[in-house]
């Protein structure tokens, strides 16, 4: 069997699976605190993926009270120094790069020749897309190993966070080139900024097995009811959410995707990230060009 073949096989059982109720089923493992069940889910992972618990607040990995709470773990204070230049925007996760680049009009590129709608990645309003149509975008993934928080690029007021019901199918290399439409089809949630370079936009998208995405200002906020859920944050009766570059914006419980977006002449990325190159959160992945 050619790769090729496997790859679409593979992605094919993806179709056919149910993948909220398999995300469920192992969401309830992860939240399990039956040390025979957690032990033993933690102890598989971190052998399988050799994850790096040198750098964890807590390093041994068996005392976190579940999985849950192992794989979002916190970092020591200054094991990802956040770039300290004004002009910098940072990386907003742990990962590698999936594709950056220009948005052409309404399209971002995904994989080989895959395109998915801005529009609907941004929850289907087309006045929120609007500001960042011919902008630009970055897609980063986070693979099991990684640390599984995502973090500002820029510093921003919060505008608004839309919940977007969908698909779980994977976000890896495999998976992208292999089905339409993937990050635009898929769960998740939407976080719209204001900065002094114009909207930025962090969306922070669900996959296969991912029990749920939590923000630091609403907890968890997937999976819900299957309608797009919108919440605006600049009534006079809420209290501002500021965020400072680098701060926490959430965590993915189980790994996923984070793709941030800028307007057209706002920002742009260093020439040195391109497809596959690895990222450390608060790197410097771009800078303001206004």
């Amino acid at each position: 069997m050619s790769p090729e073949t496997r790859d679409k096989l593979l992605t094919l059982i993806q179709y056919l699976v149910p993948q909220h109720l398999l995300s469920r089923c192992v969401g309830w493992i992860a939240e399990s605190r039956i040390d025979s069940i957690k032990n033993t889910f933690i102890g598989q992972f971190v052998q399988r993926y050799q994850v790096d618990m040198s750098e964890a607040v807590e390093e041994n990995p068996l005392a976190y009270e579940n999985f849950n709470a192992f794989f979002t773990r916190a970092l020591k204070e200054g094991a990802r120094p956040i770039d300290a230049d004004a002009a910098s925007i940072v990386c907003p996760a742990d990962g590698a790069i999936s594709q950056l680049g220009p948005i052409n009009g309404d399209a971002v590129f995904q994989a080989k020749g895959h395109y998915y709608s801005l529009n609907e990645l941004l929850g289907g309003n087309a006045e929120r897309a609007k500001p960042f149509l011919n902008g630009i975008f970055a897609t980063v993934y986070l693979s099991p190993k990684d640390y599984h928080r995502v973090h500002m690029p820029f510093t921003g007021t919060l505008r608004e966070m839309i919940h977007v019901p969908g698909d779980l199918f994977s976000v890896n290399t495999r998976t992208a080139e292999n089905v339409p439409r993937l990050f635009a089809r898929n769960e998740r949630v939407v976080a719209i900024f204001d900065t002094e370079i114009g909207p930025m936009a962090v969306v922070l998208v669900g996959a296969m097995i991912v029990a749920s995405i939590e923000t630091v200002w609403a907890g968890i906020v997937a999976p819900a009811k299957r309608q797009v859920r919108v919440t605006d944050y600049r009534s006079d009766a809420r209290t501002p959410v500021v965020l400072e570059k680098g701060a926490e914006i959430g965590r993915f419980r189980l790994g996923s995707t984070a793709i941030v977006c800028f307007g057209p002449g706002a920002a742009a990325w260093s020439e040195s990230f391109r497809d596959g190159t690895p990222t450390r959160m608060g790197e410097s992945l771009g800078r303001r060009l206004i």
